[in-house]
């Protein structure tokens, strides 16, 4: 019996298949009253996170906000640049640091309608430029969160109203400044216009002077308002409830109608109300406070969404000291987390129809005319741009007295011999490196 088992043939068999041998020993003369335990399955924040319900369009979306973050920051790239141009050698070496997984080569050329690759004059090397659609689109947003400097400064109220003391920490509100519409420099640009409303009484933190009590009404309260009004709901029902928008595909199982019906109309207190007023003892009714806050949060963001990370940097300001994304998880039908992106960001899900949002703003209609940019690709590419390239090229090489010329066309499939060599020393053809090799 031993040598069927060890024998030459079989444990050759058994080194090239090791569970054989778990089934050999399975259930020796020693383990034979050995019972195998199986190990409960583990519950927590980050498989619930795996295993939720997906919304493929607002992933896709995450997705393509992706792209256009990545292309922003090309565009700071370049415009620092003294002469508004920048080398592909030179932006190979920022290509970690914008998040590039593929070659800058390849990412310029999946958007011309942003990006304009020529082959210098005199320096005679590949460059980069950014295009007249791109450059308009990014002075306008600037003009138009210039404009809307009072709807910004509301909504820094609103959130310093909502704090516990008063008080947010600078750092936190330049983390989230471009969610919010914010201005890079709004520190000096807008904080000494409204001295009034707010102060810096440390350098870094933000100081509410004076409530406004016109603006201590919720974003949702309109919606119930609609709700009670339209569809004649009692008062109840509509006093502390919010909106409930599941995805595609979600399972609804057996009790579960009649808990949401239930937390729904549990009272609580509101975010702008005073925090003393709720019992701590109480944890439903704390949770739904909670959700109050990042609802109305997220309500006041430019696009409804912000990353998961940066929102705890207002977890003590807002006395939210809980498990976030479990909480988010907990309420599907309100919240969604996407963790596509390359970060995992939190979106409002009844501010979103089909991908896009629902009440656009000023300062959103923009950013959607950028994202239009990398949703066109390399079509409408036609022969007008093409042309219109070409002269201002000829211009540019005539100041310099040179008269020879380079199409738009030609520079882009020698770009790709030039991503053939990562470091930039010298550019070959095919055809030439198969005699070099012969």
């Amino acid at each position: 019996m031993a040598f069927k088992v060890f024998g030459r043939i079989n444990l050759h068999a058994s080194s090239l298949c090791p569970h054989r041998l778990d089934e050999v020993f399975c259930h020796g003369p020693f383990n034979r009253s050995m019972q195998k335990r199986w190990k409960k399955p583990v519950d927590s924040a980050r498989t619930r996170l795996e295993g939720r319900t997906r919304d493929h369009r607002l992933d896709k979306l995450m997705i393509q906000l992706r792209n256009l973050r990545q292309a922003l920051d090309l565009h700071e790239v370049i415009s620092q640049q003294r002469n508004g141009y920048a080398s592909l050698q030179l932006l190979l070496r920022w290509r970690r640091e914008i998040g590039l997984n593929i070659e800058i080569g390849a990412f310029l050329k999946k958007y011309p309608h942003i990006f304009e690759i020529y082959v210098h004059p005199v320096k005679r090397h590949h460059c980069c430029r950014i295009t007249r659609k791109m450059t308009d689109l990014v002075a306008e947003e600037d003009a138009v969160i210039r404009e809307n400097e009072p709807a910004v400064v509301q909504r820094l109220k609103k959130l310093l109203m909502m704090s516990v003391n008063g008080t947010l920490n600078m750092h936190a509100i330049w983390l989230v400044r471009k969610e919010l519409g914010l201005p890079d420099d709004y520190r000096c640009s807008m904080l000494p216009n409204h001295q009034s409303g707010f102060s810096l009484e440390t350098p870094d933190t933000l100081t509410l002077i004076s409530r406004d009590e016109n603006l201590a009404v919720a974003n949702v309260e309109k919606w119930r308002q609609k709700e009670y009004t339209e569809k004649w709901l009692a008062e109840y029902e509509t006093k502390y409830a919010f909106p409930v928008n599941f995805p595609t595909g979600f399972k609804i199982e057996k009790g579960f109608k009649e808990k949401l019906k239930n937390w729904q109309r549990l009272p609580y207190t509101k975010p702008y109300e005073e925090n003393d007023l709720h019992p701590i003892s109480n944890a439903e009714r704390l949770e739904k406070r909670i959700v109050a806050i990042l609802h109305e949060l997220l309500s006041s963001t430019v696009e409804k969404m912000i990353p998961l990370e940066r929102l705890s940097h207002f977890r003590r300001p807002f006395s939210m000291e809980i498990n976030m994304r479990e909480l988010l998880l907990k309420h599907p039908g309100i919240f969604y987390i996407s963790t596509k992106g390359s970060t995992q960001t939190v979106l409002l899900r009844e501010s979103y129809n089909k991908g896009c949002l629902v009440e656009p703003n000023p300062v959103y209609s923009v950013r959607r005319k950028m994202l239009d940019l990398i949703l066109s690709g390399c079509r409408n590419i036609g022969e007008t741009e093409n042309a219109t390239w070409i002269v201002e090229e000829d211009n540019q090489r005539s100041s310099h007295g040179l008269h020879n010329h380079t199409c738009p066309v030609d520079s882009m499939n020698s770009l790709l011999q030039f991503e053939n060599d990562s470091c930039g020393e010298e550019i070959f053809s095919c055809d030439s490196r198969e005699s070099k090799i012969q």
